[in-house]
């Protein structure tokens, strides 16, 4: 890039003859979720995470929710440190740090700092990312990163990918989940099943595999419901049966934990003891409302060992959602 020019992420210029991120130390948005909210559903399980975003992402969705924070491509926000947002984290009681609401990859600089400080305070962090990165970006997260939830489009269909969100393809995106999988980061994987236009299951069967055969069959696979939003409200919400559909492709892949998100109350939603059948955590949106589970996570009817890491929180049964004011 030239002198004076910003990057198509909105965060990063040059300055000086140097690139600068813009948005360091600049929080766009900032509130406390739970962990399921991102969704994470083997990690902690009930935990309260601070979530924040800066402004700006290296994709173009169509369809972003969230469109007024990350395709607003200029630096707006609260300035906070590393250090005040690892402080506000713990006034809150979070037990970790969510690095969401826009790509996290573009201001890794910002969270690689804020990590630091949280690992020191026994907080752990996660990103929720579109794992659109560089094996060197994989080798710098980590040092700092605890867990990820890597979104694959549209089931990572190629055509869909440039049409829809400005990505050349999905090899990155395998790359990515990959390395961090191999950096001891808990990986979880969610697809945004959008109608007409992303939801082809041969794609979705191709994704199942590849999540099979590299990171493993224990990864949980998300199959999260599309709703109208940004410049994509003329289509319809997804319909049940085919996020219900994608379930059915993915366990026929060998996958033992498969869920359906943004549908509270569908059976898909709770978890299952691959042995014996029998449910052990229920849960209702975001919310859990049954734990069937021993204190090492095995279930308490056949004894089988869940691979589920850290431990039930202790705030898994109230309402954590709480408005964070900067």
């Amino acid at each position: 890039m030239r002198e004076g020019q910003i990057g198509f992420c909105g965060v990063r210029g040059v300055k000086g003859g140097k690139l600068y991120l813009y948005v360091y130390g600049v929080v766009a948005a900032a509130h406390v979720d739970p962990i399921e909210k991102k969704p994470v559903t083997h990690f902690n399980p009930g935990s309260k995470v601070f979530s924040f975003s800066t402004t700006g992402c290296s994709w173009m969705c169509m369809y972003c929710q969230n469109y007024e924070i990350s395709q607003r491509r200029r630096v707006e926000g609260s300035e906070l440190s590393p250090e005040e947002i690892v402080e506000m984290a713990r006034a809150y009681e979070s037990e970790g740090i969510a690095f969401t609401y826009n790509e996290p990859i573009i201001f890794s600089e910002f969270a690689h700092d804020v990590g630091l400080i949280a690992k020191k305070m026994g907080l752990f962090t996660i990103y929720v990312t579109n794992g659109y990165g560089t094996p060197e970006l994989v080798d710098y997260l980590g040092g700092f990163l605890s867990a990820a939830t890597v979104d694959f489009k549209g089931n990572g269909e190629p055509r869909f990918l440039r049409r829809y969100v400005g990505a050349s393809g999905p090899e990155p995106i395998f790359e990515t989940a990959v390395g961090l999988k191999q950096k001891g980061v808990h990986v979880e994987v969610t697809d945004l099943v959008i109608p007409e236009i992303g939801d082809d299951l041969n794609y979705a069967r191709k994704l199942s595999k590849f999540v099979y055969d590299n990171l493993g069959p224990d990864t949980p696979i998300h199959f999260l419901r599309f709703h109208p939003d940004y410049k994509l409200n003329q289509l319809p919400w997804t319909p049940v049966e085919t996020l219900e559909a994608h379930y059915k492709v993915a366990k026929e892949e060998g996958l033992k934990y498969v869920y359906i998100g943004n549908v509270p109350g569908h059976p898909y939603e709770n978890t299952y003891c691959p042995a014996c059948g029998s449910e052990v955590i229920r849960r209702y949106g975001f919310r859990i409302v049954s734990w069937k589970l021993t204190e090492d996570m095995r279930c308490r009817r056949c004894g089988y060992k869940l691979p589920i890491e850290g431990k039930l929180s202790r705030h898994a049964f109230e309402d954590r959602f709480e408005t964070v004011y900067i």
